[in-house]
């Protein structure tokens, strides 16, 4: 970790005196995709430049132990915008768009089947449900404007951000990823539906996260004097990997370090850009010490073929999709000058679903926070020496590339337990001593194993997960 950060962390916690929080605060969740936990300056990268998410970590709370809901994207976007695990909402795994013309979703009790596999995996619910209550849903009952930017990836037509309480949708449909960062964002081979059918081409060549950006801002300083919530969810740095041709060309000049992909690190900066350019109107409109900021990702980051990588999660092990930190621990930052305190670090394990509680926490105790499985993480925010103790679980209960098998996870003090549903031999780490995932303890702490393995099950029986199940 980058040392003058850490020094300056200190700084901050023993000298900022703090104000109190308004009730009619804005708020603004960056929510990029893909980005890995050492993909930011702050958190070690050595190759990517990112001086405006530096800005916003000096300027903030740094967490070196948050965690995505999910390795995989749309399991941790529902439940950021519900505030419930995926393993209960039955999305565990990515929801296929129309284009593809496949589906792995269905009714709770059917499963896919795979000929050369142990195990029938169950299908997962192929969108959000209306009748789950969203954030966006939440915050306009409480007066705000809201608004979804880029990527949504939670159903077709009819499930859309705006069916899910959302005032303005602009770039979020089906789709996964991009078809292209370039205006008009067309696939080089064309193909049905594949297109973002929600944001209009403007102009020729222009790049995706810049015209993100631009929508952000457009609609601040169209709702400056009103509540607006924003849910900005970034294409990037989900593939293709594409990127801006200067920057590209910069990065192609730089001695590389344990990240070294030009075209990444160019995606990377355009994002990193886009953040300096909504915290510069919020500086310039006078609403910076109004507005909480929650910069984060929805799951690690996605290293794809190891003899070329996309990126390196270095010091974490592996990638997006598997159930070690490289797959679902993530860069988060929360700023808001005034009210938190700034360039602190905290080491409290936090999670996706936090996010409704916490927002609705500093809104007063009259909010109703029904149905919400994370925690108000408003404590520790403005107290960071403060420890904050729970239990977390994620649940993959499908198979997935060549390696990825059935899996559940807790994570309870330092110990991790990855449980494998095929009967593989089950892995337990103390993160404490271990946050590579080098050694594999469950021989030697077998008692400790066996208390998280009943933690576990109970968990999943709890929230009524769907469970892989032998043919």
């Amino acid at each position: 970790m980058n040392k003058a950060f850490l020094v300056l962390s200190f700084y901050f916690l023993f000298n900022i005196s703090f104000g109190q929080e308004s009730k009619d605060f804005n708020v603004v969740i960056i929510h990029v995709d893909d980005l890995g936990w050492a993909d930011i300056e702050p958190l070690g990268s050595d190759f990517y430049e990112t001086p405006n998410i530096n800005q916003l970590a000096s300027e903030g709370v740094l967490f070196t132990n948050s965690y995505a809901a999910a390795a995989i994207c749309s399991p941790t976007r529902a439940a950021m915008l519900t505030g419930k695990y995926p393993a209960r909402l039955g999305i565990t795994d990515w929801i296929r768009a129309k284009f593809q013309g496949v589906t792995t979703s269905g009714e709770p009790g059917e499963y896919e089947v795979f000929e050369d596999k142990t195990l029938k995996t169950p299908k997962i619910q192929g969108f959000l449900p209306l009748e789950e209550v969203t954030i966006a849903e939440r915050m306009k009952s409480y007066g705000y404007a809201t608004m979804h930017v880029g990527k949504w990836h939670l159903g077709e037509e009819g499930y859309y951000p705006t069916d899910q309480g959302f005032d303005v949708n602009v770039g979020g449909n089906d789709l996964g990823q991009p078809p292209s960062y370039f205006d008009p964002y067309l696939p080089e081979k064309p193909r049905n539906f594949y297109e973002i059918t929600t944001l209009k081409p403007r102009k020729k060549g222009e790049f995706l996260t810049d015209r993100e950006g631009d929508e952000v801002v457009d609609f601040i300083r169209g709702k400056k004097d009103e509540k607006f919530f924003i849910h900005w969810a970034p294409y990037a740095v989900h593939t293709p990997i594409m990127g801006k041709a200067e920057l590209v060309e910069k990065y192609k000049q730089k001695e590389p370090g344990n990240q070294r992909n030009p075209t990444y690190a160019a995606l990377v900066e355009s994002v990193d850009q886009n953040v300096g350019k909504v915290m510069q109107e919020l500086d310039k409109l006078g609403l910076r010490e109004n507005t909480l900021v929650v910069f984060t990702s929805d799951n690690g980051g996605l290293i794809g073929n190891y003899e070329n990588p996309i990126t390196n999660n270095y010091p974490l092990k592996s990638q997006k999709g598997y159930p070690y930190e490289g797959g679902i621990r993530i860069p988060t930052i929360v700023s808001w000058p005034g009210v938190l305190p700034e360039g602190v670090i905290n080491e409290n394990p936090i999670i996706t679903m936090d996010w409704i509680p916490t927002i609705l926490d500093f809104m007063g105790e009259n909010t109703d926070q029904e149905g919400l499985e994370g925690v108000s993480l408003k404590s520790i925010l403005k107290n960071p020496t403060e420890t904050l103790e729970r239990d977390l679980f994620w649940h993959f209960p499908h198979y997935r590339l060549d390696d990825i098998v059935p899996y559940a996870i807790i994570r309870s003090g330092n110990y991790k337990l990855i449980h494998y549903f095929d009967g593989s031999q089950d892995e337990l780490y103390n993160l404490d001593f271990d946050m590579e995932e080098k050694v594999n303890v469950i021989s030697t702490r077998k008692p400790i194993a066996d208390q998280l393995q009943v933690k576990l099950e109970k968990w999943l029986k709890d929230t009524g997960a769907r469970l892989p199940v032998v043919k």
